[in-house]
């Protein structure tokens, strides 16, 4: 039998077969796939969850996706740290980037990833009085890490050293407004990350209903676009579609998803259009959430806490117009996160209020969600990430 292997760093079971295959992997990401008819495939990712750690909470947890059996497995805490609430993971795999809170004091901390085992160590962590951010992302070369501070109304900017671990921030840059909502009494900054193609630095300012774009050079920020949106829609999260220039922003307290035409020239946008997330028969509290989108463009997948759904759209790839498709529940309560695997073949949810992840599998073809699991207990769970397939 000829076996091709690649960097594995996950151990996993061999898979029998009187044809030739094909092994390989990165970070605890693993696979093994069949070479020729591609009949059988045996796929195992890792995720992690951030958390809060005001009930029974420990900190990060991680678990497995095993995609042969369609099932999540494995879930034990990863790193003990107090609110961890969100997460970003280095494009290689072998650092994690998390919120922290230390006391008085809130910021961001460095994880290694053991790649056999899937522990996280600590390596350092940079915090300023007040309270920690609610957002942060991580660069491609993993040269930058941005943060967005919801209680302060501020983005923050940091360079990281070859070893991970994060230097002082080098920006701080805060915002200024408000909006007629009550929640809105002062700038809450709630994302803050580069376009894909890295030019850029985008800041949602949920606060103050903008949309602010960046430079960055050396860490430095410098403000060169911002975008208005409707009076007190508070908006959240953007994604932007994978090959077209458009953008999605998902608004928290109004729950539509805003159509933005975006310039990549100079970072700016254009409203297209504003599609609700809600039927119109529900009038009860909600709040949105988070936003996805598939790698292929097709499918724009929008966050409902309170509804407690996943609403799906398909996009319309000639003018990134939205056709809702359907509502799916997420079993559970106050859905704050999900997140597609890198097969894209499954979806897993977070509900934060009833404390447990819910797996669904993803038909490529029409969007559509399907229920395989909702009884894995995390407690607080806010925030999924994957390893990234790098195999």
């Amino acid at each position: 039998m000829e076996v091709c292997y690649c960097t594995v760093r996950l151990q996993f079971s061999t898979l029998m077969s009187s044809k030739p295959y094909v092994i390989c992997g990165d970070g605890k990401n693993s696979k093994a796939m069949i070479s020729g008819d591609g009949g059988i495939h045996m796929t195992k990712y890792t995720g992690f969850v951030g958390t809060y750690t005001k009930g029974d909470s420990k900190g990060i947890y991680s678990f497995t996706l095993d995609t042969s059996l369609s099932k999540i497995m494995d879930v034990q805490v990863a790193a003990e740290l107090e609110n961890p609430t969100y997460l970003t993971v280095s494009e290689n795999n072998q650092f994690i980037y998390s919120v922290v809170k230390d006391g008085d004091e809130g910021g961001v901390g460095a994880l290694s990833l053991d790649p056999q085992t899937g522990k996280l160590t600590h390596l350092n962590k940079v915090t300023t009085a007040g309270s920690p951010p609610c957002h942060v992302s991580v660069g491609k070369e993993n040269r930058n890490v941005f943060s967005a501070n919801y209680h302060k109304g501020t983005i923050e900017s940091y360079l990281i050293n070859e070893d991970g671990t994060i230097l002082p921030a080098t920006s701080v840059v805060e915002h200024h407004g408000s909006g007629p909502d009550p929640r809105q009494d002062k700038p809450h900054t709630h994302y803050s990350a580069f376009t894909p193609d890295e030019k850029f630095v985008i800041a949602v300012e949920l606060g103050a209903d903008k949309i602010f774009s960046y430079e960055v050079s050396n860490g430095v920020l410098k403000e060169i676009n911002q975008l208005t949106v409707k009076s007190g829609s508070g908006p959240r999260h953007i994604v932007f579609h994978p090959t077209q220039k458009f953008a999605y922003v998902m608004t928290e307290f109004s729950s539509e998803v805003i159509v933005l035409a975006y310039n990549d020239m100079d970072a700016s946008f254009t409203e297209i259009e504003y599609k609700s997330t809600l039927p119109e028969s529900f009038s009860e509290n909600n709040q949105g959430s988070a936003i996805h989108i598939s790698s292929d463009g097709k499918f724009i997948y929008a966050g409902n806490r309170g509804h407690n759904t996943i609403a799906i759209f398909k996009v319309n790839e000639e003018n990134g117009t939205l056709t809702f498709v359907e509502h799916t529940s997420t079993e559970g309560n106050w859905p704050r996160d999900f997140v597609l695997d890198p097969s894209e073949k499954f979806i897993v949810a977070s509900n934060q209020e009833s404390s447990n992840l819910v797996l669904f599998s993803r038909d490529a073809q029409t969007g559509k969600l399907t229920l395989i699991q909702s009884d894995i207990n995390v407690p607080d769970p806010v925030c999924v990430k994957f390893l990234n397939d790098v195999g």
